[in-house]
């Protein structure tokens, strides 16, 4: 697509034309030449990308010389233990692999939250329940009548018994 790149792209050129015209010489360049007009979000990219590449260059002198060395250590460690290169073990963290990480411990936090929100609703739901039981218990009790349609003293009384002889 046109993205930046290609706008930048267009824009030396366009440059370079214009000195061309004038009779100018073109400046020479450096390697660090566009480092300060990469956008800043993604200017680490461009930093590690040039890095390797200057890796790759020098990789082909040392490469053998490493490989001997590893293959070495290698030989004289014992079968359950190998060396693991800890060039990688100190690096910062990325954006990517921090957002990653932020997001983990939002969703731990939700998934725990909703966890608690649960147990809470649970509770309560039995709670009503033995509510809604002890209410039916009662409502039977003080609701029967006798054959004629009176309600029925005994049982009322009885009930009453119950309840004071629970709160003391």
């Amino acid at each position: 697509g046109q993205g930046f790149a290609f706008r930048r792209k267009q824009k030396i050129e366009r440059q370079y034309r214009r000195m061309l015209k004038k009779g100018r010489k073109v400046p020479p360049q450096r390697d660090d030449q566009f480092t300060d007009t990469y956008p800043e979000h993604l200017k680490h990219l461009y930093l590690a990308e040039e890095e390797l590449l200057k890796k790759r260059r020098r990789a082909p002198e040392n490469s053998a010389i490493s490989e001997e060395k590893i293959n070495k250590a290698a030989d004289t460690c014992t079968p359950s233990y190998r060396p693991v290169a800890t060039e990688g073990k100190f690096k910062k963290k990325t954006a990517n692999q921090k957002a990653v990480e932020d997001y983990e411990k939002i969703k731990a936090e939700r998934a725990k939250k909703k966890e608690e929100a649960e147990k809470i609703k649970q509770q309560r739901e039995a709670a009503q329940r033995l509510y809604k039981q002890k209410r039916m218990e009662a409502y039977k009790i003080l609701s029967k009548k006798t054959k004629r349609g009176q309600p029925n003293l005994n049982l009322q009384v009885e009930y009453l018994l119950q309840k004071i002889q629970q709160n003391t």
